[in-house]
């Protein structure tokens, strides 16, 4: 689990948005948690076509400078990942340095389920 995991991080970082959408399930989802009302990226998406074009508007948007792997945890078919990161937003040219939790749930070798928390206030500041 943790290699797919590393491996999507990879593709993120290099900006693969398929090499991303690769890791997961085909039915595979992701959330990024926070009010949508106030900030429209959160939300739930799935499957790969919806997540082909979820990532390619966040890989277009935001790019991750370096990412730094705090603590790793796996159990059953689950793990966690604590990272920092330096975030870019490109349309603004911001950047910040931020922490990020993710919770994975594996099926089939792949991705079933990620969700993300990250500061959804720093985001907002970001692309203000």
């Amino acid at each position: 689990m943790l290699d797919v995991i590393k491996r999507a991080y990879a593709a993120r970082d290099d900006g693969d948005v398929e090499g991303l959408v690769a890791a997961f399930h085909p039915e595979g989802l992701f959330t990024l948690m926070g009010d949508k009302s106030t900030l429209e990226l959160t939300g739930t998406m799935q499957g790969h076509p919806t997540l082909r074009g979820a990532f390619g508007q966040l890989i277009a948007d935001f790019s991750f400078e370096s990412r730094e792997i705090l603590a790793e945890l796996v159990d059953g078919n689950r793990a966690a990942i604590h990272s920092r990161a330096l975030v870019r937003h490109h349309p603004t040219g911001k950047t910040a340095s931020t922490e990020i939790l993710d919770l994975f749930r594996f099926e089939d070798g792949k991705i079933a389920e990620l969700i993300e928390f990250a500061d959804t206030a720093q985001i907002k500041a970001m692309i203000s």
